[in-house]
């Protein structure tokens, strides 16, 4: 099977080129449409300047075992239905967090469609507590 694929791959490079290009360009696009991806000390920066609000995506059993400091809780299922409580923040930067960061792209892009701005934290709370952040219960 794989001496196929090196065999393929040899015979025809530039449509393997051509792949590899495309795969890259959709990978791109696809970061970029999910907002723009903080750092824990940007998101510090922004929530402590008060021009950030942090929405916390994760179930509300997760959120309740810890979350950071002044977050807000709109489980990703329901963000559509209470997009209407966050109107009153317009004027903030939303950064949106999930287990990982595997989520927040699709929550970001829901809310830069909505006209809100977006921006998510890169590694979501792993990555808080990976820096040794506090989190509160």
């Amino acid at each position: 099977m794989v001496a196929h694929l090196i065999e393929f791959a040899t015979n025809h490079y530039l449509l393997v080129a051509l792949f590899a290009v495309l795969l890259v360009l959709l990978i791109l696009t696809e970061a970029r449409r999910g907002g723009r991806s903080l750092s824990t000390g940007e998101l510090t920066a922004l929530v402590n300047s008060e021009k950030g609000l942090v929405i916390d995506i994760r179930a509300s059993k997760d959120f309740a075992a810890g979350h950071i400091v002044g977050a807000l809780n709109i489980p990703q299922d329901k963000l559509a239905a209470r997009i209407g409580e966050l109107e009153k923040h317009k004027a903030k930067t939303l950064i949106v967090v999930d287990n990982m960061g595997q989520h927040s792209g699709t929550t970001c892009r829901e809310l830069l469609k909505a006209g809100f701005t977006a921006a998510k934290l890169s590694g979501g709370v792993s990555s808080w507590r990976a820096d040794n952040l506090p989190l509160v219960k």
